[in-house]
């Protein structure tokens, strides 16, 4: 069923998309940095985003985290709108509520941690699960030690932030986010403000994730042999728009588009 504005209530069926963007626009004043973005991403499919700066990348991760509004179209999440909600048999602005009870299906893990520095890295895990998801503590520290275990930081459990390098950190960020249970997560560019010897840290933790978990991932990343290695998709965008996506092989081997082409260019020859 659709509303006034043709956009449907619901997405149901079989192929259903766990992230659907419909016609998004995103502006600041005059500037345009989302323009009518269409973009379905498959439950379990891993996609990157990659593009110049100032092409929209991290603002398709914000709008998904609901940290800013929209300013036209839709966004559903397991098939139900994010920035939305029914009412009267039509899609009006979601209210606060609505967009809370929603973004318990989001995880995100951003470029500079976020940690709470007062408390321990299992803290650090516990709290979203106990306080948002009303989880007894007991649970809310098994599911986080068993997170913690899986970044490969249980032996750091009771170590605050500022006795964690950066790369373990973001460790523990990611366990953080995935203890939330997330139908989606969304990483924007993690590993850009880590000293270069622990990217890997990071990037093999990701890697586990695509490998062994059912989770669907949109992660923006400058790292293009990473984007290459572990996505099923990548998007090429400017100008706020999709230019050109396709699986990491073809869009990075033989790119159709003149500016896909002038970017992979210009980052193979700044490395």
């Amino acid at each position: 069923m659709l509303d006034k504005t043709g956009f449907p209530l619901e997405i149901t069926g079989e192929d259903t998309p766990m992230v659907s963007f419909r016609k998004v626009n995103k502006s600041y004043g005059a500037l345009t940095v989302l323009d009518d973005l269409d973009l379905d991403v498959a439950a379990g499919e891993m996609v990157s985003i990659i593009g110049p700066s100032g092409s929209g990348k991290t603002t398709v991760l914000r709008m998904l985290m609901t940290l800013e509004r929209i300013n036209g179209g839709v966004i559903y999440v397991d098939g139900k709108p994010l920035t939305h909600m029914p009412r009267g048999g039509q899609l009006v602005s979601a209210n606060e509520r609505h967009l809370r009870s929603r973004r318990a299906d989001i995880g995100m893990c951003f470029q500079h941690f976020n940690l709470f520095p007062h408390m321990t890295a299992l803290e650090n895990c516990m709290e979203g699960p106990v306080q948002v998801l009303g989880l007894p503590k007991a649970e809310a520290r098994d599911r986080s030690e068993e997170l913690l275990e899986l970044v490969g930081m249980i032996a750091k459990k009771d170590q605050h932030p500022s006795r964690l390098s950066g790369g373990q950190q973001q460790r523990v960020a990611i366990a953080r986010a995935l203890a939330m249970r997330p139908k989606v997560m969304l990483f924007d560019e993690v590993t850009s403000a880590l000293d270069p010897e622990v990217i890997g840290e990071v990037t093999n933790v990701i890697r586990q994730l695509v490998s062994e978990h059912n989770l669907t991932m949109l992660m923006v990343t400058h790292q293009m042999g990473f984007a290459r290695d572990i996505s099923d998709r990548v998007c090429f965008f400017y100008g706020g728009r999709i230019e050109e996506q396709g699986p990491p092989t073809q869009l990075f081997g033989n790119p159709q588009r003149e500016r896909t082409q002038q970017f992979l260019s210009a980052v193979r020859e700044a490395v």
